[in-house]
């Protein structure tokens, strides 16, 4: 009869081995996640005079020099309250503390439903961007932001994501008369590529990073509303598919002359 003494050491070491390998697994994304925290903030408008002064849009990210933000366009209000002095910004902060800091809109891509915010005074850690054109469908992704905004409190959430599928931002309809006028002219522009992912976003997720767990390099901006919105137009409930925007059309937005 073996003895259970014999058994044991070997079990044991087995054991350690399997949690050994999940720790490791699960440890770059801890890490990277906390790294990443500190570069998204919410996007928002202030008003001195208004209750609350802070309103919250969406999410944005830190990229570049540690003054450029990135977010989705549709996050950015087409007006402002000029003689009431609203601001359009940046809060920053964890929780209930939380401050405003005045941006200004430098560029917009609205085909791509991105933007481009810079601040002024002191830099904030910022998130490197990385090869879009690398990703293949099946990899493990991440996306951090406030999906719930400033309703509990600003607390930057973070998800895991995978990559279902690289798919076009909108197809003709089998039925055009489906179609929606939106989806229509970006048909008339073209029909670029996004990324289909495997994870729920809220709208308050809107303008958040997509990126490696490993490395934290981003590799699109997630988009809640707007692609949503083109890619489910002949679909009578919206899924909980949450889509991205691929960061080569972040790199081309920042690459436009201020």
């Amino acid at each position: 009869m073996t003895r259970l003494s014999s058994i044991l050491p070997g079990a044991v070491l087995a054991l350690a081995a399997i949690l050994g390998a999940s720790a490791a697994h699960a440890a770059p994304l801890t890490e990277t996640a906390a790294a990443v925290k500190q570069s998204v903030l919410g996007i928002g408008t202030y008003q001195k005079t208004r209750s609350p002064a802070i309103v919250f849009v969406g999410t944005g990210f830190v990229v570049g020099d540690g003054l450029s933000v990135i977010t989705n366009a549709h996050v950015v209000p087409d007006t402002m309250d000029g003689a009431r002095l609203e601001e359009l910004g940046v809060v920053v902060g964890k929780g209930e503390q939380v401050a405003f800091r005045p941006a200004t809109l430098v560029a917009l891509d609205r085909e791509h439903d991105l933007a481009h915010l810079r601040l002024s005074g002191a830099p904030l850690p910022a998130l490197a961007l990385g090869d879009g054109e690398r990703v293949v469908e099946g990899q493990e992704m991440a996306f951090t932001g406030f999906p719930l905004g400033m309703n509990l409190g600003l607390y930057a959430a973070t998800h895991r994501a995978l990559l279902a599928a690289v798919t076009p931002v909108v197809r003709p309809s089998l039925n055009s008369r489906k179609l929606d006028a939106r989806a229509i002219t970006q048909l008339q522009r073209s029909s670029y590529q996004v990324f289909q992912l495997d994870a729920t976003a809220y709208p308050g997720n809107s303008g958040s990073p997509l990126y490696d767990p490993a490395s934290g390099a981003v590799l699109g901006v997630i988009n809640a509303v707007f692609v949503k919105g083109l890619k489910e137009t002949a679909i009578s409930n919206p899924s909980g598919i949450t889509y991205a925007i691929p960061v080569r059309h972040v790199q081309a937005l920042l690459q436009r002359k201020q």
